[in-house]
């Protein structure tokens, strides 16, 4: 029955807006060995694009810490990566809160551990939705940068003094957002702009060093977060006229932290399709 009323709602949408079904067409990169030997530590590794990431990254060569608050839920995406990749003792779990700062050391020491003693990818992909103007409360707002930019600013400042006492010409590759190029009206937004100067920040204090720092910024996504139904991606605001896939945006970061992209720094990649770098009508403004 709730396939059939999905169904149902697709056929009235393009009958009342004239928005066609647009079916996911996934295309994925091959297993490769562009990551060959590498360690990657990956926030928010344990759905969507964070998990993408990660098994782009397993079937580019690299070896995966993912990060979730729950350690039942790192621990589920660890067994799926193992099973959808074929590979195993490729992902290891930790339980993370981006929110806990003083807990970084310790799940930067675990995670250099059970990779085998060395990290050189960061991704920061770690982040919540939400904090409109309208209604966004205190706590929300603090919720939201603490996770989106606080604790990105701190675990990537922890991260970058460990490859630049170990000499290692790293990556650290930050998921940004379109919205960080949009009016900001949500606490969402604001941090989204965060991490677009904060990126171009690192990039510029850690490039002589050989730590390439760059980002890739979203439009809107087929993830659990935005999209319930990923047999329909159509997105009548955007230019292409559908949402992007993880797997998509999993391909580009896999290019991005490998030796083909050394000499991009500093650099988002707007995978947007056309939202919010060429269009602004995805996102409504009122107050």
């Amino acid at each position: 029955m709730g396939d059939f009323k999905k169904r149902l709602k697709r056929v009235m949408r393009y009958i009342i807006e004239g928005i066609p079904v647009v079916r996911p067409q996934v295309n994925v990169l091959s297993q490769n060995e562009l990551l060959k030997g590498r360690n990657a530590f990956i926030t928010g590794g344990t759905s969507g694009i964070g998990f993408e990431i990660a098994k782009a990254f397993i079937n580019a060569g690299a070896n995966v810490v993912i990060t979730g608050r729950s350690m039942e839920r790192v621990t589920v995406a660890c067994d799926r990566l193992h099973k959808e990749t074929g590979l195993q003792n490729k992902a290891f779990a930790i339980a993370m809160d981006n929110t806990k700062v003083s807990e970084f050391s310790e799940h930067l020491k675990k995670a250099i551990e059970l990779l085998g003693g060395k990290i050189d990818i960061l991704v920061n992909n770690a982040g919540i939705l939400g904090g409109h103007i309208t209604n966004a409360t205190e706590e929300e707002y603090d919720s939201i940068l603490d996770t989106n930019l606080k604790g990105v600013f701190f675990f990537t400042k922890l991260v970058a003094e460990y490859m630049k006492e170990n000499s290692i010409k790293g990556n650290i590759l930050n998921i940004a957002s379109s919205s960080g190029i949009c009016p900001a009206n949500s606490a969402y937004c604001v941090s989204k702009w965060g991490i677009r100067g904060l990126t171009e920040g690192y990039a510029r204090s850690l490039a002589p060093l050989g730590i390439v720092v760059n980002g890739i910024a979203p439009g809107p996504t087929a993830t659990p977060m935005l999209l319930n139904d990923t047999n329909d991606l159509s997105h009548g605001k955007i230019p292409l006229g559908r949402y992007a896939l993880p797997e998509e945006i999993a391909n580009m970061a896999v290019i991005m932290v490998s030796n083909i992209a050394r000499t991009v720094v500093g650099d988002i990649v707007y995978m947007t399709g056309g939202a919010g770098n060429i269009t602004k009508e995805n996102i409504r403004y009122y107050f």
